[in-house]
């Protein structure tokens, strides 16, 4: 029996017809999860309030002031700062307040 003959360049022209519809099929399937967003939540209103807080070396807060007494704060400050201990400074500390919805 005899065998059919078959043209390189005739595979070749389907081997690049199967390639290009390979990459569209790729290319729809991409668009269509790009497409896909998910909603963010609405992020809620939350209030703060500014304190002036005093600080150790450490980090660790020692005392909260509300924010107009700053003078008073700042006299805490150097009051822990005397007699060679570890030195204080204060710094802005804001704070969330809770609102109570009925």
């Amino acid at each position: 029996m005899a065998r059919k003959v078959v043209s390189r360049k005739a595979k070749a022209a389907e081997a690049e017809a199967a390639e290009k519809q390979a990459t569209a099929k790729k290319k729809a399937t991409k668009k269509r999860a790009s497409t896909r967003k998910s909603k963010k939540k609405a992020a809620e209103n939350v209030r703060l309030r500014l304190y002036w807080g005093v600080f150790s070396q450490n980090l660790k807060r020692v005392a909260v002031f509300e924010f107009d007494q700053k003078k008073e704060a700042e006299k805490r400050a150097t009051e822990l700062s005397k007699g060679g201990k570890s030195p204080h400074f204060i710094q802005k500390v804001k704070e969330e307040i809770k609102i109570e919805v009925e």
